[in-house]
């Protein structure tokens, strides 16, 4: 039986790993790499020419660089099925037809400018919204803690991972019964205890082996009180200055998670009631989908919905933006705001318009909430460069910058320690690490090992490990 990954090994982005059984190939996750829009590009594009032939492929959750190439095994002919959580499957199929739609429109603008110069421009996009389409046909939604057979030797039941709505982890059983029985558990993107919606990472049965994501392997997270303070200072502050506070945030969990504290907040007349924008019609989208899975909520969050009959995810201050015309409309508000926008990593999306509105004022605060990879727009304006560079101009920073650690949707170091720490430590042989920038791979080894675990993997992608 051997373990593999093509990608999110080496990297935080673009999951994609493998247990080869010997009779089945399991596939987990089939995500994007996000980075450099260049370098990204020509990664996700060789995927397509790299791509197996699984016998089933589990998503974990609906995180771009966990399900952002799906489309791809079914162009490839893949017409097996993709098990998921039911509030994944929603999630996903946004995010999938939401990346279909900005490769078309960046084939059309690509197409122009080329024909502009009196070339031809060549290049397909890697999927259509056809192709989404033809994967949703695939989905196979599975309820957390019910078994389920997915290959003639392979058991998989699904756990919560309390990452994001519908996230899990996928617990598999390898000929179950025999003498030779092994359980493999792959950790998706683990989430934190006492965060606001969704339900605490729930424990697991000890596997015999585990793969385990390690994307805060060398960091803490701030305490959420802490942080609600930090959140309302930086609120409080700027709307004093007559400021704006750009909050980059990922459309799916973060800028819910944000709203939602935004509302306490403000109820709490701990910040100013300000227009607060989320400039997204995705994370729109996405808050729609948050509304029909209470499945996926905490204790405190139904009782908020089904008791009291609030919604967390609206309240009089906050105004949801769906036309280029609104978000446009923005730039004219006087006064001060709180502009929630994606790209998370500044990357791509609207974020990037009111960057460049709002990046060369002092009273502005661009305020980080959640991980920014390397070489991204987002972590250089997180380490404070005098210039950056948006659209292909220079913009010098003067806008203040902060961040807040605890609103981040992944375990850090000590609570993936103490999560693993619960299981069966004589049991459980060794614990493979992917989805990490190299420093955070290796301080999460130390941390483990330390723990008691008996063995930790730091995984190199291609190599193949025997278990």
């Amino acid at each position: 039986m051997k373990l593999f990954s093509k990608g999110g090994a080496d990297e935080v982005t673009g999951s994609r790993h493998y247990l080869n059984t010997g009779d089945s190939i399991i596939q987990i996750d089939c995500g994007a790499f996000q980075g450099r829009r260049k370098e990204s590009d020509e990664k996700n594009r060789a995927i397509e020419m790299e791509m197996l032939h699984p016998s089933a492929v589990v998503l974990t959750h609906a995180h771009f660089d966990h399900c952002g190439m799906l489309p791809l095994l079914s162009k490839a002919g893949y017409n097996g099925n993709i098990y998921t959580t039911p509030a994944t499957r929603d999630l996903a199929t946004l995010i999938m037809m939401d990346s279909a739609n900005i490769q078309a429109r960046d084939l059309e603008h690509l197409t122009y400018l080329a024909e502009k110069k009196g070339k031809v421009f060549k290049e397909e996009p890697l999927y259509t919204e056809d192709d989404v389409v033809k994967t949703g046909d695939l989905f196979v939604t599975v309820s957390y803690r019910r078994p389920l057979p997915i290959t003639p030797d392979v058991e998989m039941t699904f756990y919560d991972a309390g990452h994001i709505l519908g996230s899990a982890g996928a617990h598999l059983t390898v000929n179950k019964g025999r003498d030779d029985q092994k359980t493999i558990y792959f950790s998706g993107d683990l989430g934190r205890n006492n965060r606001a919606i969704i339900r605490d990472p729930e424990e697991i049965p000890t596997p015999d082996y585990m793969v385990m994501e390690s994307t805060y392997g060398n960091r803490l997270h701030e305490d959420i009180h802490d942080a609600m303070e930090k959140l309302a200072e930086v609120v409080s502050s700027t709307a004093k200055n007559n400021g704006k506070v750009i909050i980059p945030s990922f459309a799916i969990e973060r800028t819910q998670e944000i709203i939602y504290y935004l509302h306490l907040l403000v109820d709490q007349g701990k910040i100013p009631k300000i227009p607060i924008f989320v400039d997204s019609p995705m994370a729109t989208n996405a808050t729609s989908i948050f509304r029909v899975h209470p499945e996926c909520y905490d204790k405190k969050t139904q009782e908020t919905f089904t008791n009291h009959h609030e919604n967390p995810f609206g309240f009089n201050e906050l105004k949801y933006t769906s036309s280029v015309q609104d978000s446009k409309e923005i730039n004219n508000v006087k006064g001060p705001a709180i502009i929630i926008s994606a790209d998370g990593m500044c990357e791509a999306g609207r974020i990037r318009h009111h960057l460049v509105q709002n990046i060369r004022s002092p009273k502005n605060t661009i305020l980080i909430v959640g991980y920014m990879a390397g070489h991204t727009l987002g972590r250089r304006i997180m380490e404070r460069q005098k210039q950056v560079r948006i659209f292909g101009d220079v913009f010098n920073l003067k806008a203040r910058v902060e961040k807040i650690n605890a609103f981040s949707a992944h375990a850090d170091y000590s609570e993936i320690a103490a999560y693993i720490g619960r299981l069966d430590l004589n049991k459980l042989k060794t614990v493979y690490l992917v989805h990490g920038e190299t420093d955070a791979r290796a301080n999460l080894k130390k941390v483990l090992l330390e723990t008691g675990v008996q063995n930790v993997e730091i995984v190199t992608p291609g190599r193949e490990y025997e278990i």
